[in-house]
């Protein structure tokens, strides 16, 4: 819903390939090493390349629990005068952590 699909790009054609391969080399075998290091290498460009995901169900939670107290204070100010301990529910917002 919130997060787009991703089309697989040229390095997930070729991790493929690679673990295709690694499939048909017997184990301990000079070159089934070498396909195994090329797929480590090429592990590491995908965490690399790899995106954070700044926005998880955590945060979307926080969010929406933040809203829902504002406008139950809002609305509760309409009818009622507002003490100081109202606004104390609201969480603060917490620096990221990269």
């Amino acid at each position: 819903m919130f997060f787009k699909e991703t089309e697989p790009t040229q390095l997930d054609a070729e991790m493929t390939r690679a673990f295709s391969e690694l499939e048909t080399r017997q184990p301990g075998t000079k070159e089934y090493t070498e396909v195994l290091d090329h797929v480590m290498k090429l592990h590491k460009l995908y965490e690399a390349e790899k995106v954070p995901n700044r926005l998880n169900a955590d945060t979307m939670a926080v969010i929406a629990s933040n809203i829902l107290v504002t406008v139950l204070i809002i609305r509760h100010e309409n009818v009622n005068v507002i003490t100081s301990k109202a606004l104390s529910f609201i969480n603060k917002p917490k620096t990221p952590q990269f």
